[in-house]
């Protein structure tokens, strides 16, 4: 295990549960939101008992380079299996070898094998695996540290300068070989964006026009939260000189979503309980890599920031999230989960006025029906308040403590 892995016991739990049920385990996410240190921790814990054989590989290790296609990935499993154990067979990458479903394919019904691999495009299960073995895998998504990991990881105390920080740097595990400097931390968060655009995005998807796909991406960064179209972005391209059909927009910005980067949240009408089929918003995996791509302060953009994490962590605690949307106006949030819980969420930098109060709240109150309602804001004096049935609540406190507890 690297002396840098910290225990992140909720995906060990997810892995640990899906054992035995004769499914592959892949664990999925952006490059360097720590898929690979979750896997390590696993192997570690598996490797304390004699009873257990593990076959390990790397694909980002220069001493795995042989194993190039499936078969030589067969070739390498079958040497290392041994016949009176548990094999544990832990890929990392597994996208990185050629035709690896076959392997897989082959593997996952064996007696004594499980199966745990790693993978950095979602289109590795929509196609390759969901067309060769079926649906039979469970998809476990690392995402990068909550605010309560990053506490622990770079050992801090949870207070305003702590958040601020958060806010600034976001949560890729590789800041602790650095540090929370400025000019280090944005060369590391620029290196994770190039890899992940290079090697889960251009090469994957042999794109030609990578210059319009820079352009892109920067444009989602400065707009991040933002009710957008492809339409929008044709026409704002267009205006820079720069001529691109709403389809290859389209099909760009697919590509960046399957790479972990970005997520596309769409739109949902509260009361015709019916998805609209244009504008969504977009958000990104880690907001330090936003604020790198959007450069600058946060003083001009925080409101952006800060709603980019609230969405992160409602996913982080399980909700399904959309974008709500009233004839009065927008909900920035309309969260789900399978058992039909429900609640809406509006995010807030200070609420300091009446317009403010009015646009964040208003909104809130037209909504008639009982689910749970909540404004997250950084108000000073707010940890919890409650407005006519609406929820105040500070955003540290919404982000070291679940919903259902405040």
């Amino acid at each position: 295990m690297d002396k840098n892995d910290i225990i992140r016991q909720s995906y060990l739990d997810k892995i640990e549960h899906s054992l035995g049920k004769n499914i592959i385990i892949i664990l999925t996410g952006q490059r360097r939101v720590g898929k690979s240190s979750v896997l390590r921790l696993f192997k570690t814990k598996q490797e304390s008992s004699e009873k257990n054989n593990i076959i390990y590989i790397n694909k980002e290790k220069h001493s795995f380079d042989s194993i190039r296609t499936y078969l030589d990935l067969n070739e390498y499993i079958d040497s290392h299996l041994d016949e009176d154990k548990m094999n544990y067979i832990l890929i990392d990458e597994v996208q990185e070898i050629e035709e690896f479903e076959k392997s897989l394919r082959s593997y996952y019904e064996e007696p004594k094998v499980e199966l745990v691999v790693t993978g950095s495009n979602s289109s590795m299960l929509s196609s390759e695996l969901s067309s060769k073995i079926g649906g039979r895998y469970k998809e476990i998504y690392i995402q990068a540290l909550s605010y309560e990991e990053f506490l622990t990881f770079h050992e801090l105390t949870d207070n305003d300068e702590s958040l601020a920080k958060y806010i600034q740097y976001g949560g890729l595990p590789g800041l602790i070989r650095y540090g929370l400097d400025e000019q280090d931390a944005r060369e590391y968060q620029t290196d994770v964006y190039n890899t992940v655009l290079l090697k889960d995005v251009v090469m994957r998807n042999q794109i030609r026009n990578v210059v319009f796909l820079e352009n892109l991406v920067h444009f989602l960064a400065d707009n991040s939260g933002q009710l957008i179209s492809a339409n929008s972005i044709a026409k704002y391209m267009k205006s820079q000189g720069e001529s691109i059909t709403s389809t290859a927009v389209i099909n760009y910005a697919k590509f960046l979503c399957e790479s972990y980067m970005l997520h596309k949240v769409n739109r949902y009408d509260i009361h015709g309980k019916r998805l609209f089929e244009s504008n969504d918003k977009f958000y990104f995996e880690d907001n330090g890599i936003r604020n790198a791509l959007a450069g600058g302060r946060r003083e001009g953009d925080i409101e952006k920031v800060i709603e980019n994490i609230i969405y992160n962590h409602l996913v982080r605690q399980g909700y399904e999230v959309m974008v709500g949307q009233l004839q009065a106006g927008e909900i920035d949030f309309v969260c789900t989960k399978p058992k039909g819980e429900r609640i809406y969420v509006q995010a807030s930098y200070i609420i300091a006025d009446e317009a403010t109060y009015k646009r964040e709240f208003g909104n809130l109150h037209a909504i008639k029906d009982n689910y749970p309602k909540y404004v997250i804001s950084m108000t000073p004096l707010v940890t919890t308040a409650d407005d006519h049935g609406v929820r105040h609540i500070h955003l540290r406190k919404f982000l070291t403590e679940s919903l259902e507890r405040l």
